[in-house]
């Protein structure tokens, strides 16, 4: 096998582990870190916390603690209940990046000064401010609130972006901000998810102009929404806006207060045909070979790690070390076992790494991950699942 930089460090500095195993060069994750916050030319950036599912590697980005430092400002969660074991543990600026209609959790925020301070809910209709308040069983705390406003671009027919909020118009937004403040709700920021953006790579022209046409847009209608919004609320504390593939359009827009990122950390492969950064894969899982069924084809251990979202090519775990290896078309990532094509050189035994195509999706799979650093030193650290939490 040939060593290729940084699998090689990476299959060094845990040799004598068994696989299936996830490791994460520190080198190339604090280096993306970097590139984040240099593309953010001074906008704090939220970390998206799906997209990393680790605390130990929330805590590394986020300076030693889960507070502000070095360009990024708290985290985005994706569940209530996530949000409330981040603030356990020290977080202290926590915006949700969804509704949440748990009434458990929301009991719990309501009984909890420290998690009303740090926590923001989510919200884009009416129907979840009256479950929230139902939830909390009391008039007399004001949880804080941001709306999330519809940033998809729309041609006549045709919807380009993900299916969020029906929250689109600054009269929608303006009639949901007065709404939450009748109700007892402290209205602090407006957040803006453009996907066709963020999530799409720069891998031909069609999604340039598109991206180009969708930043156009939504940077006109977020500033309509923002003045409707203010002229209920008054001054707002929180403009959230873009991803990891969107920070420079998002940051063009002086009304944007903050941008969020997450998947930009570890680089899956969903994210190696942007324009505005070179992706520097941080994130790798290995197993082994089990068999080998003909002298071109090495089956390996599981694999079948799927990331979510419209199945297809784009979202299997992709073989990179040893190079030239191939999924196989009509069996793919297994359940139990992978076979691979061009593995002539493959033993019994053997290692295979892999990339997978979403970020945060593949510490679902392991319960702990092996951060490596330049000098090959090794340290294990749990992920959520290894700290016993799964937050769906």
């Amino acid at each position: 096998m040939t060593d290729t930089s940084p699998i090689a460090g990476l299959h060094a500095a845990t040799a004598e582990l068994d696989p299936p195993l996830a490791a994460l060069d520190l080198t190339a994750l604090r280096a993306n870190a970097a590139d984040l916050v240099r593309r953010a030319n001074g906008v704090p950036i939220r970390v998206a916390s799906k997209s990393v599912r680790c605390r130990a590697v929330l805590e590394e980005v986020l300076g030693g603690e889960l507070t502000a430092s070095g360009g990024f400002a708290g985290l985005m969660s994706y569940s209530l209940p996530e949000a409330i074991w981040l603030v356990r543990r020290g977080a202290r600026d926590i915006l949700l990046g969804y509704p949440t209609v748990d009434r458990a959790a929301l009991a719990e925020l309501a009984a909890d000064e420290t998690l009303r301070r740090a926590i923001t809910l989510m919200i884009d209709d009416v129907a979840q401010l009256d479950l929230i308040r139902a939830a909390l069983g009391t008039d007399l705390v004001h949880p804080r609130v941001c709306l999330d406003v519809d940033a998809s671009l729309r041609i006549g027919p045709i919807h380009l972006g993900v299916r969020r909020s029906p929250i689109r118009t600054p009269e929608q937004a303006a009639a949901l901000a007065a709404a939450a403040l009748r109700r007892g709700f402290e209205v602090v920021g407006v957040m803006t998810y453009e996907a066709q953006i963020a999530g799409m790579p720069d891998s031909n022209v069609a999604l340039r102009l598109m991206k180009r046409a969708s930043a156009a847009e939504i940077t006109k209608r977020r500033k309509r929404v923002l003045d409707a919004v203010r002229s209920v609320t008054g001054k707002l504390e929180i403009v959230n806006s873009g991803g990891s593939g969107s920070i420079e359009v998002s940051i063009a827009d002086p009304d944007v207060t903050e941008v969020t990122a997450g998947s930009g950390l570890y680089v899956p492969t969903l994210f190696d045909h942007y324009r505005s950064f070179t992706p520097r894969p941080a994130l790798f899982f290995a197993t082994s070979v089990l068999r080998r069924p003909t002298p071109s084809i090495a089956t390996v251990f599981a694999g079948g790690y799927i990331a979510s979202g419209p199945t297809g090519a784009s979202r299997v775990p992709m073989p990179v070390w040893p190079s030239g290896l191939r999924l196989i078309g009509t069996e793919g990532a297994g359940e139990v076992q992978t076979p691979l094509t061009g593995a002539a050189e493959l033993r019994i035994g053997d290692r295979v790494w892999f990339r997978h195509a979403k970020a945060g999706e593949l510490c679902e799979r392991f319960d702990k991950v092996h951060l490596v650093d330049s000098d090959g030193t090794r340290t294990t650290v749990p992920t959520y699942r290894g700290e016993g939490n799964c937050f769906g």
